[in-house]
């Protein structure tokens, strides 16, 4: 591939647009007005403005960006994670267009997306689900029906797409009907259709996924899992790996389970199998994500390996450049997620950065995608930057992350820089004992 064009924006354009220039790619990045002076604007070969601040005047629309493909003759797009990642028309277009989509195949794309459609698949695997109901649910009193016969909790979720906005938790039956409608008014203005399923809650759960790998010859490789367990509104801010709760046993197990649910499918390219996992270390499948993660970079760190390299050759067609014994994993890496929001509420803080010094350094590895005099825009997310630390140990990595959020100076908006520090002296954290109710439970920053 001699040229890429990057359809996202922020920290992952510029992420990808690093692993281009080493590789000696001309990238096209693509901007709206709001990011017309963003440092990924300015680090790609050539950049194209494509429309209005809001996404769906811009970077929801790729009629315009495949425009700006075929006019700057790219040989590829990659859409990085959210807006088009895992939007099967964009890649069927980018494909008729002459263009490689840096994916997963459209049909996976398709059924992974399809939540339902996903669990049986899985199922068909033989890869164990969480109990919820076998298609669409479809009126208020077939789910409170289904929902009595598993036990209250619950998660009503979107059929069509995940993250917070696509799922809800009701703790009775008076919720459970209150959240129907509008559970699938949401799931059909965000994911066009308002199909929505019923699943069991599983209380203090932990979120582990599975990074796999394939390429169009057949291999596939998993290397190891993230934990993602520490989350606002189901969206992770902490991820780190290796896992401080899973046992080796399972830690195998739920390997062995991933790389077969990506051979169910015949899966080429980046992607995530994401598990629940109980008390007692059963886990089940929550969902696939056709797609690189946010928190890659915590793999890169403990295997050495660049995934976004990685994906361009194999959707150049190449082989994996590693057998599953070649990988190897070392030490221990945390990413956390800064974002221009108020540590108490988790409400975004958009405004003016006035200052930020992010200084990474041995073990400390930043992917910003704002810096000092850049305004955070109300439209997007208020991520700000991924401070990735990693060390020969846990201990050493939260050591390491402790001094570094000291000494972090950021001004100008509110960002959760605050909540990390407390939670890199709260006790459960430090002893590996959280879960997906972590932040709920301790209210850090109330005090």
């Amino acid at each position: 591939m001699k040229k890429i064009l990057i359809a996202n924006r922020g920290e992952i354009a510029s992420r990808i647009i690093k692993t281009c220039n080493d590789l000696g790619i001309e990238t096209v990045a693509v901007y709206s007005d709001a990011d017309e002076q963003m440092p990924f604007v300015k680090e790609a070969t050539v950049a194209h403005r494509i429309g209005e601040p809001p996404v769906n005047k811009s970077y929801l629309q790729y009629e315009t960006i495949l425009e700006v493909a075929i006019k700057e003759k790219v040989d590829a797009i990659h859409p990085g994670y959210g807006f088009l990642s895992e939007n099967a028309q964009f890649a069927v277009a980018a494909q008729e267009a002459g263009i490689t989509f840096i994916g997963p195949s459209v049909d996976t794309i398709q059924l992974m997306g399809d939540k339902i459609g996903a669990r049986q698949a899985m199922i068909d695997a033989g890869v164990p689900v969480v109990p919820g109901s076998e298609g669409g649910v479809f009126s208020v009193e077939e789910a409170t029906l289904l929902a009595e016969e598993m036990g209250y909790p619950v998660m009503l979720k979107a059929s069509g797409g995940g993250g917070g906005i696509g799922m809800i938790r009701c703790e009775n039956e008076q919720a459970l009907v209150r959240s129907f409608d509008s559970t699938k008014a949401r799931a059909k203005a965000y994911f066009g259709t308002e199909e929505v399923f019923v699943e069991k809650y599983i209380e203090n759960a932990r979120h582990v996924e599975v990074q796999i790998f394939g390429d169009k010859h057949g291999n596939i490789v998993h290397l190891f899992e993230r934990d993602c367990s520490i989350q606002r509104r189901h969206q992770k801010v902490v991820e780190e790996t290796p896992s401080p709760f899973l046992s080796d046993k399972t830690r195998e197990l739920m390997y062995e389970t991933a790389v077969k649910a990506a051979q169910s499918v015949n899966y080429v390219n980046a992607g995530t199998i994401e598990f629940i996992v109980d008390e007692k270390e059963n886990f089940y499948f929550l969902e696939m994500n056709t797609r690189l993660q946010v928190e890659h970079p915590i793999t890169e760190q403990i295997t050495g390996l660049d995934l976004v390299k990685w994906q361009i050759l194999t959707a150049s067609g190449e082989k994996l450049p590693l057998q599953q014994s070649e990988i190897q994993r070392k030490g221990h890496a945390i990413e956390f997620r800064l974002y221009a929001e108020d540590p108490k509420s988790f409400l975004p803080s958009p405004g003016k950065i006035e200052e930020f010094s992010w200084t990474p350094g041995d073990g400390i590895r930043v992917d910003n995608g704002y810096g000092p005099n850049l305004t955070v825009s109300p439209f997007y997310d208020p991520m700000i930057a991924k401070i990735i630390i990693s060390g020969e140990s846990r201990d050493v990595s939260i050591e390491l992350a402790r001094k570094y959020f000291e000494n972090l100076t950021i001004s100008g908006i509110k960002t959760n820089a605050p909540l990390f520090k407390e939670i890199l002296s709260e006790e459960d954290f430090l002893n590996g004992e959280y879960t997906t109710a972590y932040l709920a439970n301790h209210k850090l920053m109330a005090k």
